[in-house]
C-alpha cells in the first residue's frame, strides 16, 4: 500500500517547548519509531509541518541588520532541509541498513493573486503574549492573531496547486525509496508570464500540499497525523464525541477553526473526494491501528 503521512507540528515541536535542536531531534525520534512500525510491507512517503522552524529562522535573521532578511521561500527550503535530514537520519537508525531514505526540495506553485496573501492565516513562529505579540508586530510590521490562548505571526498561505518535483518522487517511491518532501507545505513559487520561477513570501498549508501529493502519486491513504485521536463534532462543548467513519459531505457540514483542524477536514475531505480513497485524520501513536483501518477518523470518499 502507498502511504502519504502528513506529520503534524507536535511530531517536531510540542506546544510551548523551546525551539531547540535537541528538542525537536527527541519529538522526531519518536515520530520515526512510530513510522518505522508501518514500513514493512508499504511505500511510505513523508510529508511534515515547519512553522515554529521557519518562525525561529525569520527571527534569527531579523537579528543580522547588516542585509536585508531572507524571504519565507527561502527560509522554507532551509527548514525542509534540516527538517529531512533529522527524519531520514532516526528513521535510518530504526530501519534496515538497505533501506533507502532520501529528502527532496520540492517547490509547489500558488497563484500570486490567491486572496490569501490579503489575509495571512498560516501560524509561524513561537507563542506570545498578548502584549508580546502586539509589540513584535509594531516593530516588525507583522500581522499576529490569537492561537489558542496564546498570539502568533501569521503569514499568508496560498492554495497548491501544483508539485513542480512530482516525477522524480514517484520515480523513487516506485523503487522502494521512502521518501521525505513537501515539508512545510512545499517552497512557495510561482511561474511569470515569461515562464520563469520565482519565490513567494508565504508559507503554504502542510496539510492542503499532502492531499495534493497524495492525490498526484495515486496514494492508496492519506494519513494527516496530529495530537488528537480524531476529528470530534462539538469539540470542547456538552455534546463532543469522536467521529469514527464519515463522508466529506457530513465532515465539511460541521464547523473548524481554521488554523487548527480545518485545514486538515479540508486536505482530508479532498482527497476522498477526488480520489475515492481514504484520508484518515488520527494520532502518530495509533498510526498502526490506523493503516489497519482501527482508529482515527477515516473519511472515504465512496
Amino acid at each position: 500500500m502507498r502511504i502519504v503521512i502528513a506529520l503534524g507540528g507536535n511530531a517536531l515541536l510540542k506546544r510551548g517547548e523551546p525551539l531547540t535542536a535537541e528538542n525537536q531531534q527527541a519529538n522526531v525520534r519518536m515520530a520515526a519509531e512510530r513510522i518505522a512500525n508501518v514500513v514493512p510491507g508499504n511505500e511510505i512517503v513523508i510529508a511534515h509541518g515547519n512553522g515554529p522552524q521557519v518562525g525561529l529562522l525569520a527571527l534569527q535573521a531579523e537579528s543580522y541588520r547588516n542585509v536585508k532578511p531572507y524571504p519565507l521561500d527561502v527560509l522554507g527550503a532551509q527548514t525542509e532541509a534540516m527538517i529531512g535530514y533529522v527524519i531520514e537520519r532516526e528513521l535510518g537508525n530504526l530501519l534496515p541498513e538497505e533501506q533507502q531514505l532520501a529528502t527532496l526540495l520540492t517547490m509547489v506553485e500558488v497563484d500570486p493573486a490567491d486572496p490569501a496573501f490579503d489575509d495571512p492565516t498560516k501560524f509561524i513562529g513561537p507563542v506570545y503574549t498578548e502584549d508580546e505579540a502586539h509589540l513584535l508586530a509594531e516593530e516588525n510590521g507583522w500581522v499576529v492573531k490569537r492561537d489558542g490562548l496564546d498570539f502568533r505571526r501569521v503569514v499568508p498561505s496560498p492554495r497548491p496547486r501544483r508539485i513542480f518535483e512530482i516525477r522524480p518522487i514517484r520515480a523513487l517511491v516506485e523503487r522502494g525509496v521512502i521518501v521525505v518532501c513537501a515539508g512545510g507545505g512545499g517552497i512557495p513559487t510561482y511561474l511569470d508570464q515569461e515562464g520563469l520561477l520565482h519565490g513567494v513570501e508565504a508559507v503554504i498549508d502542510k496539510d492542503l500540499a499532502s492531499a495534493l501529493l497524495a492525490q498526484q502519486l495515486d496514494a492508496d491513504l492519506l494519513v494527516i497525523a496530529t495530537d488528537v485521536d480524531g476529528v470530534y463534532a462539538d469539540w470542547g462543548g456538552p455534546q463532543q464525541r469522536h467521529l469514527d467513519a464519515v463522508t466529506p459531505d457530513e465532515l465539511e457540514a460541521l464547523d473548524f477553526a481554521d488554523g487548527s483542524m480545518g485545514p486538515k477536514v479540508e486536505a482530508a475531505c479532498s482527497f476522498a473526494r477526488d480520489t475515492g480513497k481514504a484520508a484518515v485524520i488520527g494520532s502518530l501513536t495509533d498510526i498502526v491501528a490506523i493503516v489497519e483501518g482501527a482508529a482515527g477518523t477515516r473519511v472515504q470518499g465512496r
